[in-house]
């Protein structure tokens, strides 16, 4: 199911809120939520900052893309400057969400708490993943919408808190859907390979293509990967297999979602699985 963003939010309710022509104020597609995506439009040339932040990217029509992490504390303040140096600031609330308490258990002990020997290695895997998503890419990609990179049960939800042989970690950023080894992974949207890591500590192969606009995804725990950094992608195209690789207790894949440094949930960028998963099964 191909989607464009317009007809992926109204697929999914998403807000979508917009004034007159005559009105400054950017128009939006998205959810103002913990964890959200907006989708923002403004007039060409004029820069934006979130919480007076300037938003990095922006395409040369006045597209920008605002994400919210899961413990953003709203109200967003988003300030328009505009090409005639005049600036203009907007106050948006943010819904709270209730989010999973998911146990885990049966992991090996060193990967619930890693030997020191591997902290460096870990602490080196945090930099190129962030050196990864700090790309910044003005092309069109995210015209294309976007698709589930794999259809199958959701096993594990965005912003989960999860409990390793009993002791409380991090939040979960990812969707996992569970599949099995082998099944193939597509780009769910247009974009470029910005990191192809075959053995991070905790993800395993580790696979990011960056949208556009600051938008990236991240692909983890997979077997094998068909694409190497600096790649272009289109959407459908099988860029890996998933996997059980890093730590995992069994095949599945880990699909996340960044805006910038905010961690979203890649779940708001596409249709329901439930309604795919049915189209599916009716097509075959």
């Amino acid at each position: 199911m191909r989607m464009t963003i317009s007809g992926m939010l109204a697929a999914a309710g998403l807000l979508m809120v917009g004034l007159s022509a005559e009105a400054a104020e950017p128009t939006y597609q998205g959810q103002f939520v913990q964890g959200g995506i907006v989708f923002g439009q403004t007039d060409a040339g004029s820069k934006v900052l979130l919480d007076d932040v300037a938003i990095d990217t922006i395409a040369s029509d006045g597209r920008f893309v605002l994400g919210f992490p899961r413990d953003y504390e709203g109200p967003a303040r988003v300030s328009v400057r505009h090409a005639d140096g005049s600036v203009e600031s907007f106050s948006y609330d943010i819904a709270d969400r209730e989010f999973n308490i998911q146990r885990i258990d049966g992991l090996a002990p060193k990967m619930v708490n890693p030997d020191p020997d591997v902290i460096s290695r870990i602490q080196d895997d945090s930099r190129q993943a962030r050196e990864a998503r700090t790309e910044r890419f003005a092309e069109d990609f995210l015209q294309s919408g976007f698709v589930w990179p794999a259809v199958g049960p959701i096993s594990g939800v965005y912003g989960s808190q999860r409990i390793l042989n009993g002791e409380p970690r991090a939040p979960h950023w990812g969707i996992d859907i569970a599949v099995p080894a082998g099944t193939p992974v597509i780009a769910p949207a247009d974009g470029i390979v910005t990191l192809a890591h075959p053995d991070m500590y905790f993800s395993g192969a580790t696979l990011f293509v960056d949208h556009g606009l600051g938008v990236v995804s991240a692909f983890l725990h997979l077997s094998e990967m068909n694409v190497q950094v600096g790649d272009v992608v289109r959407q459908g195209d099988v860029i890996a297999k998933v996997g059980s690789s890093g730590r995992s207790t069994g095949p599945h894949l880990d699909w996340r979602g960044n805006v910038g440094p905010a961690r979203i949930d890649a779940q708001l960028l596409v249709p329901p699985m439930e309604e795919v998963r049915k189209t599916a099964d009716a097509n075959n």
